[in-house]
């Protein structure tokens, strides 16, 4: 059976391109990079190459570039250094639709006894800018929000609030993890101090991630050992998993007018025939301002776990908007926070699209979920036959 993957915000397939240039660090460069000898030293040459092609990427430069193990590890380094940086303020902005790398943490910060604003968003998952901009304080050690929400694709004005922050003298940092890759990313013209991306959201393995830290910005390591990243964060170099995510950064530089143009004529083509051909379905989140890739629908009266069951039987791979994983039968923090309506934001079905999917694939689901959620409608009894 074809697998149709629609699940990129979860993950992306290593591009072959990807492990092509990561195959010789893994079997005959195995060289430690810190070592004083030749072999180690080429190691270390391909890293610096590498990390020329993630700034470029976000039009950074390259000592700016920390590489880390992960998403979570990057925002977690980020808060840790704008505390430290700032170990007399006690207040932290963020929003209500932030991914649990940013959520959970400051909710443990809070129990040490840190304030956190959680900025609300409205049905379309817009930030509530005039409560952001009245949080801020002199007691305000950060703002961190991040670029792209990774349930609905919603992309927040991370210029704008940059810039307030700037003005009030509060650090600010961005979780750019889902934004990386689908859309153009430039810190400098962005004026954010720090930001997070994650190689295997564009097509390079897991395992390996980037904190961008402005030039001149105070930052004390989160992750203390050896003198890696110029001391920024110990521990030995993923020499392999780094030149891929160079290599992957550079891909994605060159693909981003395929993003906003094929991949997103893909995804529009999929809502419009999903909504036409399914009554009471609804997307959420804003329409106009969003990922290109990412659809984010809901269905009345169906459970999204069973859609996904369903799905998964005809190749499908996609995600639901409940949190399933968790063993809760609420909804996702997101849609709630969007005061999505029950009926629909528990048969929320997320759509994230690759360069890698065709139209043949869309054609696939449109055929297959229809009559999916017929079937499911059929046994509910919350459906108005």
């Amino acid at each position: 059976m074809k697998i149709v993957y629609t699940d990129n915000n979860a993950t992306t397939r290593v591009a072959p391109e990807v492990l092509e240039e990561m195959l010789p660090y893994l079997s005959e460069y195995y060289g430690n990079p810190s070592s004083m000898h030749s072999f180690g030293g080429n190691v270390g040459r391909a890293i610096v190459q590498a990390r020329e092609k993630v700034s470029e990427l976000i039009n950074a430069d390259p000592d700016e570039i920390i590489f880390t193990s992960c998403g979570t590890e990057s925002d977690n380094a980020a808060i840790h250094a704008a505390l430290e940086a700032n170990p007399e303020k006690r207040h932290i902005i963020t929003s209500n639709v932030e991914h649990p790398a940013i959520k959970n943490t400051l909710e443990l910060l809070e129990k040490k006894g840190y304030t956190v604003t959680y900025v609300p968003v409205d049905t379309k998952g817009r930030l509530d800018m005039d409560i952001l901009y009245r949080s801020m304080s002199k007691d305000t050690a950060l703002i961190t929000l991040m670029w792209a929400n990774n349930e609905t694709g919603v992309i927040f004005p991370i210029q704008e609030v940059a810039r307030k922050a700037k003005e009030q003298g509060i650090l600010f940092h961005t979780d750019a993890v889902q934004a990386a890759g689908k859309i153009p990313i430039d810190v400098k013209d962005a004026g954010v101090d720090m930001l997070s991306l994650s190689g295997h959201k564009i097509h390079a393995p897991k395992g390996v991630a980037v904190l961008y830290v402005k030039k001149g910005l105070k930052f004390s390591s989160f992750m203390t050992g050896g003198h890696q990243e110029k001391g920024r964060r110990g521990g030995t170099e993923n020499t392999a998993g780094i030149i891929g995510l160079g290599k992957a950064c550079d891909l994605a530089r060159a693909h981003l007018g395929q993003m906003d143009t094929t991949v997103r004529e893909l995804r529009d083509y999929l809502e419009k025939e999903l909504l036409e051909k399914i009554p009471s379905s609804s997307v959420n989140g804003e329409r106009s301002n969003r990922l290109p890739n990412t659809l984010s629908i809901g269905f009345d009266a169906v459970e999204g776990e069973s859609i996904l069951l369903l799905m998964d039987q005809a190749g499908i791979c996609a995600s639901s908007g409940s949190a399933c994983t968790s063993g809760s039968l609420d909804p996702s923090h997101v849609l709630m926070a969007m005061k999505v309506p029950f009926e629909s934001a528990h048969g929320t079905i997320r759509f994230s699209l690759s360069t890698y999917n065709t139209r043949e694939e869309m054609d696939h689901i449109i055929n297959v979920l229809p009559p999916v959620i017929k079937r499911l409608r059929d046994m509910s009894p919350f459906w108005k036959k």
